[in-house]
């Protein structure tokens, strides 16, 4: 399927690794131009090198080898007002004017709530639910003018059935996805603006290594015990791959998805028990 936004802009957050990784590769893989962020220059020049041969390899198998998306890599913390900024003057980027935006920030520390001050919680709410509002503040009436955009924000199973050990998480992100209800259904809707939550269950990457060492420091349990039963309740029966992650955000981004917004979609192998 094409799904019809080769040549877009898109900025990914968080694209060095993991999650965003993969979601900067399926949309690469559609002819998307890319602004990736992440703090650690290293593996993000290492994602950008993996993203331009991706793209190469995809230009090629279309027969439009001189259609290669551009790559553009900010080592910066996307949290921030200079992390933005960075993200929005890089050289050869579009300045704001993205037609897609992938929010993802790393989860905050897990942990008992009795721990957390209100600094703890500050920057919580800062990187998972201010920082993506300052994000869409910055890109959606420009998208709006231009009568198409796409808004990802990454979120966490956790908004639908929280975790105990991720109390910082489960209250910043459904901070983001109250604000996300609201906005969706804004006059942008009808001016071909979609803003859509992507919601993981288990997925194999270092966040969920480090909450399963959280999770085996609490029960006296071994990581690999942990792992093991975690996989068992879920009905698929493993763990997800970032890059099935990354198909359905690319999905959600297309030009097909422009009737769903407002939504909450949750990738967890069948492990939510509910109806809704």
């Amino acid at each position: 399927m094409d799904l019809g936004i080769a040549g877009k802009w898109a900025l990914v957050c968080g694209a060095s690794k993991g999650l965003g990784l993969g979601c900067a590769q399926a949309l690469v893989r559609e002819g998307v131009n890319l602004v990736i962020v992440a703090r650690t220059p290293g593996a993000l020049q290492a994602a950008a090198t993996q993203l331009i041969a991706i793209s190469a390899d995809a230009a090629s198998v279309r027969g439009q080898n001189d259609l290669k998306s551009k790559v553009l890599a900010v080592a910066a913390d996307i949290t921030t007002p200079e992390g933005r900024a960075a993200a929005f003057g890089v050289a050869g980027g579009p300045g704001k004017d993205f037609d897609i935006v992938v929010t993802n920030a790393g989860g905050p520390p897990t942990g008992d709530f009795r721990d957390w001050d209100r600094d703890a919680w500050i920057r919580a709410v800062d990187a998972n639910m201010l920082a993506p509002i300052e994000l869409i503040r910055a890109t959606v009436d420009g998208m709006a003018a231009r009568g198409f955009g796409r808004i990802v924000n990454i979120t966490s199973s956790a908004v639908k059935a929280p975790i105990d050990i991720l109390g910082l998480s489960n209250g910043a992100r459904s901070g983001l996805t109250g604000f996300v209800a609201g906005l969706a259904r804004s006059s942008i809707a009808a001016r071909g603006v979609t803003i859509n939550n992507l919601l993981p269950g288990k997925f194999d990457t270092d966040r969920l290594a480090a909450t399963l060492q959280a999770a085996a420091a609490k029960t006296g349990r071994s990581e690999q015990e942990v792992r093991r039963a975690q996989q068992a309740a879920i009905p698929a029966g493993r763990l997800g791959t970032p890059q099935e992650f990354g198909a359905i955000c690319a999905f959600l981004c297309s030009t097909h998805a422009g009737y769903i917004t407002g939504q909450n979609w949750l990738a967890d192998g069948g492990a939510y028990p509910g109806v809704l």
